[in-house]
């Protein structure tokens, strides 16, 4: 079971709106997908996505 599936929507979907702005800005807009972001969650790791939900939800990312 992969990482992302432990997370809630609402978590998931907010870390893909902070991976898709910030980790794949440089890549083409078809390859911006949430299935590839899924995978950049994967590895970043529980301890990053824990600072990176705090900031989204600092920073009101799901406002966007």
């Amino acid at each position: 079971m992969s990482f992302t599936q432990t997370l809630s929507k609402h978590e998931r979907d907010l870390l893909r709106r902070v991976v898709k702005k910030v980790h794949m800005q440089h890549h083409p807009k078809d390859f911006q997908t949430d299935y590839e972001a899924d995978k950049i969650i994967d590895v970043i790791g529980p301890e990053v996505i824990e600072r990176m939900l705090k900031f989204a939800v600092d920073h009101k990312v799901g406002n966007l």
